[in-house]
Formats: structure tokens, sequence, C-alpha cells
């Protein structure tokens, strides 16, 4: 909520506080800019950072599709079309793609509904209401809903648009799997966004097992990862692949890896992901 533009608000709370008093502030990341805005509302305090070694949840099977930018509505509406993803939560990158991905779903006979930043509170709180409900089967949000949002029953994740930040990319898929349960997280990747793949499976210390049976395979996008267009396995839950490739797509050479200067998000001092 800091840097979210809360901070004015949250500074007029404290000034009603008494100045003796006891705080206690959690974050599930903390950027260094963040930690010295809550420094600013605390004294001697003691900073607690807890971290996992495998930040991924082993209980959510992992899956990429290669996609033509393009292609995505198409390839969206075609996940969708099995009725048992009752309750699937898409994530886009910007406010107005999350807009018109909702109209495409809706224009496909697929209710859905929309969360971003520009949809006032009351808007916000109803369509989530509807989503929890049950009244609509996909909910579109920006990363507004990637912290926080505890739904029962979310079976997939749809990555529309791969995150910028390799981090959220942990946030964002912990929205299902939720108390013990199982769950499913879906990316769709183009050509354009190969990079914060290859970021987020650094983060997450290992590659996210590619599934190419779909019609909008793309194999220039997965040329330009430096993978192969493999399948993934049918019981593949986390990711990797056991060292197995497919006879129809000779190996590609490895994939390089992004450098500091190309993710320099990654690299910040103090950066924590976990559910």
């Amino acid at each position: 909520m800091l840097d979210m533009g809360f901070f004015p608000d949250i500074k007029r709370v404290i000034a009603k506080l008494p100045p003796k008093r006891r705080s206690l502030f959690f974050s599930a990341t903390m950027e260094p800019e963040v930690v010295a805005l809550a420094r600013t509302l605390v004294h001697d305090a003691v900073h607690v950072t807890i971290a996992h070694e495998a930040p991924a949840v082993e209980r959510i099977v992992q899956k990429v599709m290669f996609v033509d930018k393009n292609d995505k509505d198409a390839l969206l509406v075609s996940q969708l079309a099995d009725a048992r993803r009752d309750r699937v939560l898409v994530f886009t990158q910007m406010k107005h793609m999350a807009n018109k991905v909702a109209r495409k779903l809706d224009a496909a006979g697929i209710s859905a509904a929309v969360i971003h930043g520009n949809k006032s509170q009351n808007a916000r709180t109803e369509a989530l209401a509807s989503f929890k409900a049950g009244r609509v089967r996909v909910l579109v949000a920006t990363d507004i809903a990637a912290r926080g949002l505890d739904v029962d029953g979310i079976s997939h994740i749809i990555n529309y648009d791969l995150p910028v930040e390799p981090e959220v990319y942990i946030h964002r898929i912990g929205r299902t799997a939720r108390a013990g349960a199982g769950g499913d997280a879906i990316t769709f990747c183009s050509a354009g966004e190969r990079d914060f793949l290859r970021a987020i499976e650094k983060l997450i210390r290992t590659s996210v097992p590619v599934d190419s049976a779909h019609d909008f395979h793309s194999e220039s996008a997965c040329r330009a990862t430096g993978a192969d267009a493999r399948p993934a396995p049918k019981e593949q839950r986390g990711g990797g692949n056991n060292g197995r490739r497919s006879k129809a797509h000779p190996p590609a050479a490895p994939a390089r890896r992004p450098s500091a200067s190309q993710h320099p998000s990654y690299f910040k001092q103090g950066r924590r992901a976990f559910r």
C-alpha cells in the first residue's frame, strides 16, 4: 500500500495515534524503497524476514504455452471451452487489456468480470462478489489482484501476459492451490515476452514445462526462448522435464539467462517473494 499511493493517507492515520504505541507492519515483498518508507512510520523497529528456499508452490501444476501475441484471445477462449474450469483468474499486464479480454470472453459466451485500478471500489467489490458466488466464471485482473486475493476453489490461473517483475509470478499463481488444494497455472508466452519467462525460471530455479498440444502453438515464439517444443508431461507438477525431449523437435541451444542489467529488479537487495 505504501508504494501504491496510500502513503499520505497512512501518514494522516498515524498522526491521529498516540506517540507511544506498538506497530506491526507486514509485507510479502520488501523493496528498499518500501523499507525506507516503513522506517519513517516506526521507531526502533525489529525487521524479521522469512524466505523460502523454493518459492514455487509444489501443489500447482505449471505449464507455458508458446503463442503468437495476436492469437492469445483465441487460445484463451479455447482453454475456457472446458466447462470444468469453472472458476478461473486471468491476469493481464495493462488495465485496458483486462477490459479488452473481458469483452472478448463475453462475445464468446463466457461470463467474465474485471478488476483493475481504474475501477471504483464498488465496482471491484461487485466483480469479486460475482466471482466468489459463481455468477461469472472468469475474473480478469491486473496485478492489483495478485496479492491478498483469497477466493476458495480457483482451479486455474492463466497468465494472459507475463509479469515484468518475476516475483509477481509467484504471487499470481499463489491465488490457486489455497488451503491444501491443488491448482493449475497456465502461462501464455509470445516471442516478445521471452526475457520475462527466463527471469521467472531463474527465480523459481526450474524450467516451466512446455505445452505444445494446442492449435495456436507458435514455433517462432518457442525458438525465441531457446526452448524446444516438447509437451509438458501429463502429471508434471511444479517444473522440470526429467531430461526428456521430443523426437519431433531436436534439442535447441541452452537458453541464455538474463544479466543483472537486463533484469535489475530481480537483483535488488532485500527482495523476497513467497506465498
